[in-house]
Protein backbone atom coordinates (compact mmCIF):
# COMPACT_ATOMS: atom_id res chain seq x y z
CA UNK A 1 0.00 0.00 0.00
CA UNK A 2 2.87 2.62 0.85
CA UNK A 3 3.91 2.24 -2.88
CA UNK A 4 0.49 3.01 -4.06
CA UNK A 5 0.34 5.98 -1.50
CA UNK A 6 3.57 7.72 -3.07
CA UNK A 7 2.54 6.81 -6.64
CA UNK A 8 -0.67 8.70 -5.98
CA UNK A 9 1.23 11.54 -3.69
CA UNK A 10 4.04 11.71 -6.84
CA UNK A 11 1.32 12.33 -9.02
CA UNK A 12 -0.34 15.32 -6.65
CA UNK A 13 2.58 16.73 -7.05
CA UNK A 14 2.49 17.41 -10.79
CA UNK A 15 -0.67 18.51 -10.13
CA UNK A 16 0.16 21.17 -7.39
CA UNK A 17 2.83 22.32 -9.90
CA UNK A 18 1.07 22.80 -12.80
CA UNK A 19 -1.51 24.40 -11.06
CA UNK A 20 0.50 27.00 -9.14
CA UNK A 21 1.93 27.61 -12.16
CA UNK A 22 -2.12 28.75 -13.40
CA UNK A 23 -2.30 30.60 -10.53
CA UNK A 24 -0.21 33.41 -11.38
CA UNK A 25 1.57 33.99 -8.13
CA UNK A 26 -1.61 33.17 -6.15
CA UNK A 27 -3.62 35.93 -7.84
CA UNK A 28 -6.32 33.54 -9.40
CA UNK A 29 -8.57 31.94 -6.96
CA UNK A 30 -9.09 28.60 -8.10
CA UNK A 31 -6.07 27.15 -9.23
CA UNK A 32 -4.59 28.57 -6.00
CA UNK A 33 -7.24 26.20 -4.02
CA UNK A 34 -6.19 23.32 -6.09
CA UNK A 35 -2.42 24.05 -5.42
CA UNK A 36 -2.93 24.01 -1.73
CA UNK A 37 -5.48 21.06 -1.38
CA UNK A 38 -3.56 18.95 -3.84
CA UNK A 39 -0.01 20.05 -1.80
CA UNK A 40 -2.02 18.71 1.75
CA UNK A 41 -2.97 15.78 -0.30
CA UNK A 42 0.59 14.90 -1.70
CA UNK A 43 2.38 15.71 1.31
CA UNK A 44 -0.22 13.53 3.86
CA UNK A 45 -0.12 10.41 1.49
CA UNK A 46 3.88 10.87 1.17
CA UNK A 47 3.88 10.75 4.89
CA UNK A 48 1.77 7.38 5.25
CA UNK A 49 4.39 5.94 2.89
CA UNK A 50 6.79 6.84 4.94
CA UNK A 51 5.64 4.79 7.34
CA UNK A 52 6.86 1.47 5.92
CA UNK A 53 9.47 2.76 3.28
CA UNK A 54 12.74 4.40 3.99
CA UNK A 55 12.67 8.05 4.02
CA UNK A 56 15.79 8.18 1.25
CA UNK A 57 13.61 5.93 -1.26
CA UNK A 58 10.46 7.69 -0.65
CA UNK A 59 11.36 11.34 -1.04
CA UNK A 60 13.66 10.43 -4.23
CA UNK A 61 10.56 8.73 -5.53
CA UNK A 62 8.46 11.61 -4.35
CA UNK A 63 10.41 14.25 -6.80
CA UNK A 64 11.10 11.80 -8.94
CA UNK A 65 7.51 11.84 -9.89
CA UNK A 66 7.07 15.34 -9.52
CA UNK A 67 9.81 16.36 -11.29
CA UNK A 68 9.07 13.48 -14.65
CA UNK A 69 5.73 14.71 -14.58
CA UNK A 70 5.99 18.61 -14.18
CA UNK A 71 8.41 18.40 -17.34
CA UNK A 72 5.78 16.36 -19.57
CA UNK A 73 3.00 18.52 -18.22
CA UNK A 74 5.72 21.31 -19.52
CA UNK A 75 6.12 19.75 -23.19
CA UNK A 76 2.64 18.95 -23.86
CA UNK A 77 0.85 21.61 -22.43
CA UNK A 78 3.13 24.38 -21.83
CA UNK A 79 4.79 24.67 -24.85
CA UNK A 80 8.10 24.55 -23.27
CA UNK A 81 11.16 23.70 -25.42
CA UNK A 82 11.71 19.84 -25.71
CA UNK A 83 15.61 19.34 -26.74
CA UNK A 84 17.54 16.90 -26.41
CA UNK A 85 19.47 17.52 -23.53
CA UNK A 86 16.19 17.80 -21.24
CA UNK A 87 15.20 14.81 -22.39
CA UNK A 88 18.38 13.29 -21.74
CA UNK A 89 17.58 14.79 -18.37
CA UNK A 90 14.70 13.12 -17.77
CA UNK A 91 15.40 9.65 -18.67
CA UNK A 92 18.79 10.17 -16.38
CA UNK A 93 15.52 10.62 -13.92
CA UNK A 94 13.40 8.06 -14.30
CA UNK A 95 16.35 5.49 -14.56
CA UNK A 96 17.23 6.50 -11.07
CA UNK A 97 13.86 6.09 -10.07
CA UNK A 98 13.92 2.24 -11.46
CA UNK A 99 17.00 2.23 -9.66
CA UNK A 100 15.66 3.24 -6.00
CA UNK A 101 12.72 1.02 -6.49
CA UNK A 102 14.74 -2.03 -7.38
CA UNK A 103 16.97 -1.48 -4.37
CA UNK A 104 13.69 -1.18 -2.09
Amino acid sequence: MAWIFLLIAGLLEVVWATSMKYSDGFSRLWPSVLTIVAMIASFALLSASMKTLPLGTAYTIWTGIGAAGAFIVGILFLGEHLSMMRVLAAVLIVSGLVLMKLSS
